[in-house]
């Protein structure tokens, strides 16, 4: 007997999002589709929901939109198109279960089409109508990090209703770490890293190597010890290589650096709901990171640096599973598991 497929509808700004759904994908014992923007041929490619600005934060400026909706803008061709293209699959292939990683209106969309969902919830403070209205139409929320790095402003039917699963990301392989070497990674989500900036701060730590992954800003006077590589095939083996890691505070960054072990300076970057900063705070409190405000001075480095590196290995390694790709895997085809027998029940 063929089994409903588990649909998993990826949001397209950032790089964390799809790579969750790709680690989980390869893993899971179930037929599972990705849903989203840009995917291509690796799933159902949606039509592109974004402004013509293309500026995107995830809200709208439409002053007739319900509360219980972010992002519903009006006449909008890639989001009608989307939506029929969504709601086609499920009326097509009637899938078990559907993740939405992430959107309120999609979590809706499936939960109006009688599909239950998982809904997978980023830290910060969200407790908005929308996101409170998602959390309660959804079968079970899923969180990308550890019960610890929760916000104690979270309600307690929100964690009741949350299976924590850290480390949803591609498996770390094990390399020689080069204390020497600070790996600075720029991601998909936010601004160029400033090449300038980074410069000078090469130049506050002469006898360290530094190397850039990512977008940023050539300087106009780039020294010795500064590699500016760009996009890399292999993220997660650069991270596992260096001395020390900086960069922002998204969960697939936070992902990679808790499963390579690595120090971490981290510069959350501004996101809605402050997620960034709460993951950040959270990482400081516990040891496991030293966050910083803002980009430091020159003269800052040298002490930062240390300061990371002098941070306990465990605090970071107890915020992380090497098993959960394969837990969040298993978890969901129980859940798809459990929803076709409610569904379909013997008779």
């Amino acid at each position: 007997m063929t089994r409903r497929p588990i649909g998993y509808y990826v949001h397209h700004h950032g790089a964390g999002h799809r790579a969750r759904a790709e680690a989980i994908a390869a893993a899971i014992d179930w037929p599972i589709v990705l849903l989203g923007t840009g995917l291509a041929v690796a799933g159902i490619d949606l039509a592109d929901d974004r402004p013509v600005s293309g500026r995107f934060d995830g809200m709208d400026d439409t002053a007739s939109r319900p509360a219980a909706l972010h992002y519903a803008p009006v006449d909008h061709e890639g989001v009608r198109s989307r939506v029929a293209r969504i709601a086609q699959w499920i009326a097509t292939e009637r899938p078990a279960l559907m993740v939405v990683d992430v959107s309120v209106e999609v979590a809706m969309l499936a939960r109006l089409a009688s599909v239950p969902t998982v809904y997978v919830r980023l830290n910060g403070e969200r407790s908005d109508a929308a996101h409170l209205e998602a959390f309660r139409g959804a079968t079970a929320l899923l969180a990308p990090f550890h019960l610890e790095l929760e916000m104690p402003s979270t309600p307690a039917w929100i964690r009741d209703k949350t299976r924590y699963l850290p480390a949803i990301t591609a498996a770390a392989q094990d390399h020689p770490r080069q204390d020497d070497h600070i790996l600075i990674v720029i991601g998909r989500g936010g601004p160029p890293g400033d090449g300038a900036a980074i410069a000078q701060a090469a130049r506050a730590c002469p006898d360290i190597q530094w190397r850039v992954i990512g977008p940023v800003t050539a300087p106009t006077d780039r020294p010795a010890n500064l590699d500016l590589a760009g996009w890399v095939d292999d993220p997660a083996c650069e991270i596992a290589s260096a001395g020390l890691i900086v960069g922002a505070a998204g969960d697939g960054l936070m992902g990679a650096v808790l499963a390579a072990d690595r120090p971490f300076l981290c510069i959350p970057e501004e996101r809605p709901f402050g997620e960034q900063r709460a993951t950040a705070r959270a990482l400081h409190a516990l040891g496991a990171a030293i966050m910083l405000e803002t980009w430091p001075s020159p003269d800052q480095w040298p002490t930062f640096i240390s300061q990371a590196k002098a941070l306990p290995p465990y605090a970071r390694k107890r915020l992380h599973d090497r098993n959960g790709v394969d837990a969040a895997a298993t978890w969901l085809a129980t859940m798809a598991a459990t929803a076709v027998q409610e569904l379909e029940p013997v008779v």
